[in-house]
């Protein structure tokens, strides 16, 4: 069952996340922002990356917290860097060690009880995987967290759709810890002024419809089935154009032959990894999650709703949940579907699309602000304060959670 956590005023209770890599990602960004929003006086915290520290380090840095590197390299499982982790958690004592991702989490587990941490969390952020999809050694590491997950404390999961899942394979935790994605609503928002000026540096007309999907590049995200809709639509609608921003989506990467083969030509903007991604939603007519598996809370989806614009999502994880009738959700992988639904919001008319646009606002900022998240994240680390014990599973399951 999944725990609802309520917040206590509590001697300050040190933290520890581990997390897989600071790159650009969902799971990454999340950390940033909960580690800006915390309370450090309360919750002091120190991040420890299993990679070298890509992008969001700076951020977690300006945020005056210490981020530390293991070092290690994708796919290459290292002790040295297993034996640097013990010392480090030796060093800094944590109360708690909040891992996030299935490497970090197993690794986490292990150097934790190693070092004596009293009490080791995993964060669950995905859905649906096709492990098929990736190298053995990721599906080797999920297969050894399930047989695992009894040992943690607890599970942190982003989504209703990850905790199902998770139990499906067979994670049998302690407790469930529902707690959302949070979205900065201050950050993304409704911006005429940056919608004009993104248009104009774009070269987007006024008028022109523009459709939009902010992703890395990766087998889960689906930039084939957005392209291929994008293909379709620009049959019925010569003047829309269609962005792309995220990790290998510019020119000269793994999609070019999807690229080429949708027959865009220069309606398709190629941007690659951008830091100014409020913004550049802000401009959009219409956002797109086009996930076919893995996705558990679509942040992209919420940003936009956010930024006051319409989301297509698909049917993947929570997304139903988090669009929330602020646009429409297709099944995944099917162009037809997609294009359909962007095509309805387009003939709907800008006045339409603005009114879903501020339903969707709302939603996000009553059910999935960041500040809310927060909120959750210190009563979680609250509840493990020392000389406290965990948190009681409360009678109500998953639905009853997460209030």
């Amino acid at each position: 069952m999944i725990v609802a956590v309520i917040a206590a005023d509590l001697p300050p209770v040190r933290i520890c996340h581990l997390v897989t890599t600071l790159d650009v990602g969902g799971a990454e960004l999340m950390l940033a922002r909960l580690v800006e929003g915390m309370d450090r006086d309360r919750f002091p915290a120190t991040v420890i990356s299993l990679a070298t520290p890509g992008p969001v380090a700076a951020r977690i840095r300006a945020a005056g917290v210490e981020v530390a590197t293991l070092g290690m390299r994708r796919g290459r499982p290292s002790a040295s860097a297993v034996v640097r982790l013990l010392g480090r958690l030796r060093t800094l004592r944590p109360h708690v060690l909040q891992t996030w991702l299935h490497h970090a989490d197993l690794l986490g587990l292990a150097a934790g009880r190693l070092a004596g941490v009293r009490h080791v969390l995993w964060n669950v952020r995905n859905s649906d995987m096709r492990m098929d999809r990736y190298g053995f050694l990721s599906r080797r590491t999920l297969d050894a967290c399930r047989l695992a997950s009894r040992r943690p404390d607890g599970i942190v999961v982003n989504s209703r759709a990850g905790y199902e899942h998770h139990r499906r394979l067979g994670y049998r935790p302690r407790a469930w810890y529902y707690i959302p994605n949070g979205i900065d609503t201050a950050v993304f928002r409704p911006a005429a002024a940056a919608r004009a000026r993104e248009r104009r540096a774009l070269g987007v007309p006024p008028r022109a419809p523009l459709i939009g999907f902010v992703a890395r590049v990766d087998p889960m995200k689906d930039h084939h089935t957005f392209l291929r809709a994008a293909a379709l639509l620009a049959q019925r609608r010569p003047d829309a154009r269609f962005l792309l921003a995220g990790a290998g989506t510019r020119p000269g990467g793994r999609i070019d032959d999807l690229v080429r083969r949708a027959g865009l030509g220069s309606r398709l903007l190629r941007l690659g990894p951008r830091t100014d991604v409020a913004q550049l939603t802000a401009a959009l007519d219409v956002a797109t999650a086009a996930s076919r598996f893995g996705e558990g809370f679509p942040n992209v989806a919420a940003e936009a709703l956010a930024c006051g614009v319409p989301c297509v999502a698909a049917d993947v994880g929570d997304a139903a949940r988090v669009v929330a009738g602020a646009g429409a959700v297709v099944p995944p992988e099917d162009p037809q579907r997609l294009a359909a639904a962007w095509d309805e919001l387009l003939a709907a008319g800008s006045e339409a699309r603005r009114r879903l646009g501020r339903a969707g606002r709302a939603h996000v900022a009553g059910q999935f602000s960041l500040a809310r998240a927060v909120r959750r994240y210190e009563a979680l680390y609250a509840a493990f304060a020392p000389g406290r014990g965990a948190p009681a599973p409360p009678a109500a399951g998953p639905a009853g959670a997460g209030t």
